[in-house]
């Protein structure tokens, strides 16, 4: 027989990873759009999960390094700390009252900015612990892409909603 070598890595998967990635879209936008690209449910939920369980590291990373930097240049200072703002009052409240916990149920849950980024963005803000906030955050992305993937399995990708982007 002959061997047939199949492309891991073709440019739907590529915009899935990125999308699960960036903080407007994150799951909310990732699953939807590989389902859309036809992508099973499944596939497209692990695939999103996976990369989106990967921001919190990127964040941490990225905050303990180019972030000093950038945040010498006045424009990037503003823009960061009103967005550092948002995400402090955000998630101090759920965090104060139910710890990690909290911030695992924040992030669980697929509204608008209450994503992997917010919540690795407070939990740096208020001084976490990297680790434990990593797997409370990580907890919270697993519960985040089954909602998400139940919303599209129910509703499909077109479908207008607070809890996903449409696909169009």
């Amino acid at each position: 027989g002959e061997l047939v070598i199949v492309p891991l890595m073709n440019a739907d998967l590529i915009k899935t990873i990125v999308l699960s990635i960036l903080p407007v879209s994150e799951l909310r936008g990732a699953i939807p759009y590989a389902v859309y690209k036809g992508f099973s449910i499944p596939i497209a939920a692990s695939i999103s999960i996976a990369a989106n369980i990967c921001v919190p590291a990127i964040a941490f990373l990225f905050l303990e390094s180019l972030h000093r930097l950038l945040y010498k240049i006045p424009q990037y200072r503003r823009f960061f700390d009103s967005f550092v703002d948002r995400a402090r009052t955000k998630v101090h409240t759920k965090v104060e009252k139910y710890g990690y916990w909290g911030l695992l149920l924040f992030v669980a849950i697929p509204l608008p900015a209450t994503g992997a980024w917010t919540g690795t963005l407070g939990a740096w803000v208020l001084g976490l612990s990297h680790k434990k906030a990593f797997f409370a955050i990580a907890g919270g992305v697993i519960l985040a892409g089954i909602i998400v993937s139940i919303l599209v399995a129910l509703w499909g990708v077109s479908t207008q909603t607070i809890f996903f982007k449409p696909v169009s």
